[in-house]
């Protein structure tokens, strides 16, 4: 089985040298797809000073205008997080990814990581499939950017060692397609009324949760839509 394709996402890098720093780890590892959720900081000299050999990477760096749109094609997203005082999420650590990597195939898997100073906003997280749960100290857990780029690759490239590759399994759809049927359901919940006591943001990202944070196929994905297209066309029918 092909190995699967790895991408690392920054989303909204104040810094430049992490820029640096991250093209380096990214390419120590054998990732040379970063991909930047704006705003993020230029690639300045201080980033290509400590890019160090990768400048390659750092010039290669793609700008997105928003997470969903620089994950939209991969097939699995882990973001990392220490889940503090936050909801429920499937969490894994680092000996999950070996085991995650062979599942996912040659499908796209995206490792998310957020800003320095304030992490992944509610609505970033709800695009994760799975959060990754590094073994730091529980009372200073924070760590920088591009160490957390490099211990997570690290633990990715354990796969590589691992022949124990299920076979039969079903690729993963991109996550453009499970949002498209999550967009989908929002307008199914809409036209039932499920929104009326409100928090309509809170709730849809409670669903995307339930939907995005179990990597589908797309099948799995064709049978949702379905589902939400049959309301929607039961509810016209009685319209009409």
């Amino acid at each position: 089985m092909d190995k699967p394709r790895l991408a690392v996402i920054a989303v909204r890098p104040r810094l430049p040298a992490n820029l640096g720093s991250i093209a380096r780890v990214s390419k120590n590892f054998g990732v040379p797809d970063v991909r930047l959720v704006e705003p993020a900081a230029p690639a300045d000299e201080e980033a290509h000073r400590l890019a160090s050999g990768a400048d390659d990477v750092l010039e290669g760096l793609r700008r997105f205008e928003s997470l969903p749109t620089a994950i939209a094609d991969l097939g699995a997203v882990v973001a990392t997080s220490s889940l503090r005082g936050r909801g429920e999420h499937r969490a894994i650590t680092l000996a999950d990814l070996p085991g995650l990597l062979h599942e996912a195939g040659p499908t796209g898997v995206g490792f998310v990581f957020g800003p320095e100073k304030s992490g992944l906003t509610e609505e970033e997280m709800s695009h994760a499939s799975l959060f990754l749960r590094l073994p730091t100290e529980p009372a200073f857990p924070t760590l920088n950017v591009s160490h957390a780029v490099a211990v997570t690759l690290a633990g990715a490239r354990l796969a590589d060692g691992d022949d124990a590759v299920p076979n039969g399994t079903s690729a993963w759809a991109p996550a453009r397609e499970v949002e498209a049927a999550i967009t989908h359901w929002d307008r199914a919940l809409e036209a039932i009324g499920f929104y009326d006591t409100g928090h309509r943001g809170r709730t849809l990202r409670d669903w995307r949760r339930l939907i995005a944070g179990r990597p589908l196929s797309s099948r799995d994905v064709a049978i949702l839509r379905g589902v939400a297209n049959r309301i929607l066309v039961s509810l016209r029918r009685q319209r009409e």
